[in-house]
């Protein structure tokens, strides 16, 4: 079956590296992109942020959130770009207060309790927040190269829920933990409403030009065995599953954060194409239990990006050596930070793609 372009033309799988990587075939080279490509380790990123104003502006400028989706294709050539967004976008579509502290992260009004849930707006007005994001992959897709995959992407319920409870990021999501447990109806509505209105912004980002979609569950490792099933499989499982109702031929990539052996059957389970690797995860094991479903993404460890060196390469050739009989999207295993070397990308592109 041929692949859509973005602008819906046939094309042969053989011009986009990902997509061929998605519909599971082994290449000799593995195609790369990278978490947070777009972001503060690019001097390019910081002066365009300083010109929106603020982090929120700047997601909300579909101009400007253009030109930093394209920084990082332009420098390195990633065979793949994602959109230049976040995922408390979607809480605030919903009527959730939102807000970013410097230094500190976000903040967001609070949902503890019934009154707090319906106080939500109707996922049926989230679009009218979220326009300028679908602007954006419009505007991406008449601007990326041809043989450059666009990746559309929201954060899952489970990840999502957390910020929306703690209003903050929290290190062991405590008090979504205690919501769960203290009243579980209140706490299922809210991931079901999450759940809903995922489900239509990223077929609405799909409708866009998105050609890959990728669901965040950053926060998945802090679930137990019985809670991952519920509330970070389970809601995967659905959103796919409309989303491929609506977008057959939409690969989708799961990252279940943190889920160790958890990983193994989640692309059966949950129906995705991909599934993204941490940096904890072997990548021999994965080769192993992992892969034999499909294709996997990952898994360098983001810290080779601030300390580069022969670690790096030699690390980068482990990862690819290990996973080179199988599908396989070379990327970290978390979000690049701040403070990496755009130096250390390059030699990690170079060591990916002359190995």
């Amino acid at each position: 079956m041929p692949i859509r372009t973005r602008k819906g033309d046939a094309m042969t799988r053989s011009d986009k590296p990902i997509l061929r990587a998605l519909a599971g075939e082994t290449l000799p080279t593995p195609p790369i992109w990278m978490m947070r490509q777009a972001g503060r380790y690019l001097p390019e990123y910081r002066a365009t942020r300083a010109e929106a104003g603020d982090f929120l502006s700047l997601c909300y400028n579909s101009d400007l959130a253009t030109e930093v989706t394209l920084q990082p294709i332009r420098r390195y050539g990633f065979d793949a770009a994602i959109l230049f967004a976040d995922i408390l976008l979607v809480p605030q579509a919903l009527g959730a207060d939102l807000w970013f502290v410097t230094g500190e992260g976000p903040r967001l009004s609070t949902i503890t309790d019934a009154q707090g849930l319906n106080a939500l707006k109707p996922v049926s007005d989230i679009h009218e927040t979220l326009n300028p994001i679908y602007q954006t992959l419009r505007n991406l897709s008449g601007a990326l190269p041809s043989e450059t995959t666009l990746i559309g992407f929201a954060g899952a319920p489970w990840t999502v829920a957390t910020y929306m409870i703690a209003g903050r990021g929290t290190p062991d999501q405590g008090p979504a933990h205690a919501l769960k447990a203290e009243n579980r109806p209140v706490f299922e509505a809210l991931l079901d409403r999450i759940t809903e209105a995922t489900i239509e912004y990223l077929s609405a980002q799909i409708d866009a030009g998105a050609e890959v979609i990728k669901l965040f569950d950053s926060w998945a490792g802090s679930l137990n065995d019985e809670d991952f099933a519920a509330y970070a499989l389970a809601p995967a499982q659905r959103i796919i599953a409309a989303l491929k109702a609506r977008h057959p031929e939409t690969p989708i990539i799961a990252f279940p954060r943190g889920a160790g052996p958890r990983y193994e059957g989640f692309a059966r389970a949950t129906g995705a194409d991909c599934v993204a690797l941490d940096d904890g995860v072997d990548a021999a094991w994965a080769a192993a239990h992992v892969q034999i479903d499909g294709c996997v993404q990952g898994n360098l460890a983001s810290s080779h990006m601030v300390t580069g060196g022969e670690a790096l390469v030699q690390e980068t050739h482990a990862i690819v050596d290990a996973l080179s009989h199988g599908p396989h999207i070379f990327n970290l295993g978390h979000g690049i930070t701040p403070d990496a070397d755009p130096d250390n990308v390059q030699r990690m592109i170079d060591a990916v793609r002359t190995r």
